[in-house]
């Protein structure tokens, strides 16, 4: 396998900005997920490290080696689409050795190869049909043997699940899983699910309106999320962002006609905040308790509405003009009255500035 290093990609379409100035390193070996809403260029950089688009100005090294000009087929990647790009005329076994026809591999060598990995991937008894003939989940893995059998240094997944329904999806995602931990292939999956990318990825990169906002870890960017696109897009439900002012020993929370305080005293404020300073304040749901009668410190509520899913249920509140989320791990919710009290976790409050930073 290779490694793979981006130096300040720009791409544009005409007068749009597709990719601005992206750098990233990504190690021999690693899953790494481009994660982030339509329109915010991850796509557009997978097809850039593929040779499927040039571009204006920055470098590409695969192992080391400058690639930036190399013709996609000199690049020795491997590419999953999303709508698979299967030949329909062809059977699952021409399909999938293709890339080895193409490369001269003899008509033995070729099936022998087909047959292993077809076996690896159990579609194996598949190899005569046409894709036509496949259901949803058959293709995908029929897109996937078709990478695996041409043993690139590179894997390149651009949203190779989104055709699938649920259940499909979730046994897609443990078979990408155990292949890429099995063959040791690195790999650059471009997704706009973020359960798909916590899921599957070994690092995370959350990609906006061109530019990259945050790496790490799926734990790291859930949770320490960089700024409050980062918190409202990782998580579901995503944090609770809530806008506050500083009044002295009060930290209040802007919610309209029914701003409410909560004592600081047990809180670590960023040293940026001084009295008077306005913010957001970020707190997950699973975070935050439930009281039925006032607590020092909280806040007061309506209950807006409970939803039961199975091992936990989510319980939204009205304060002011806000909607708070409330994540229970517990099969239902117990009754609650109308009126209900927040209690926020002090150990998990995230503080960003009015440029959606977080304050340090």
């Amino acid at each position: 396998m290779a490694s793979i290093a981006l130096s300040h990609l720009r791409k544009t379409f005409g007068k749009v900005i597709a990719v601005n100035d992206v750098s990233l390193t990504i190690a021999d070996g690693e899953f790494v997920a481009l994660l982030g809403p339509s329109g915010c260029g991850k796509t557009t950089t997978l097809r850039m490290i593929s040779g499927l688009e040039m571009p204006d100005s920055g470098s590409i090294y695969i192992n080391g080696k400058d690639v930036t000009n190399l013709p996609a087929r000199l690049r020795d990647v491997a590419m999953v689409f999303q709508d698979y790009a299967l030949y329909p005329h062809m059977t699952i076994l021409e399909n999938i050795g293709y890339p080895l026809k193409v490369r001269g591999v003899s008509k033995n060598a070729l099936t022998a190869q087909v047959q292993a990995v077809a076996a690896n991937l159990q579609i194996d008894e598949l190899l005569m049909r046409r894709p036509g003939q496949l259901s949803g989940g058959q293709q995908q893995r029929v897109a996937v043997a078709r990478a695996v059998v041409h043993r690139a240094q590179v894997f390149l997944f651009d949203e190779p699940l989104s055709n699938l329904d649920a259940k499909l999806r979730l046994e897609a995602r443990a078979f990408l899983k155990h292949l890429q931990r099995e063959v040791g292939i690195t790999a650059v999956y471009v997704t706009h699910d973020q359960a798909e990318a916590m899921a599957l990825a070994d690092k995370i990169v959350v990609m906006k309106e061109g530019g990259i906002v945050q790496v790490g870890t799926p734990l790291e960017i859930y949770r320490y999320p960089a700024n409050t696109f980062v918190a409202s897009f990782i998580g579901s439900p995503p944090m609770n962002l809530l806008s506050c002012q500083l009044d002295g020993s009060q930290l209040q929370v802007l919610a309209g006609d029914d701003t409410q305080s909560i004592g600081i005293e047990r809180m670590a404020l960023p040293s940026r905040l001084t009295a008077g300073s306005q913010f957001t304040l970020g707190i997950r749901p699973e975070h935050i308790r439930l009281k039925t009668t006032p607590t020092a410190n909280s806040i007061r509520g309506h209950l807006y509405v409970t939803q039961t899913l199975g091992s936990e249920s989510l319980v939204i509140v009205r304060v002011g003009d806000l909607l708070i989320t409330i994540r229970l791990f517990q099969d239902e919710a117990p009754p609650l009255p109308d009126v209900v009290y927040l209690c926020f976790e002090t150990d998990h409050l995230f503080f960003y500035g009015q440029d959606g930073q977080v304050l340090q």
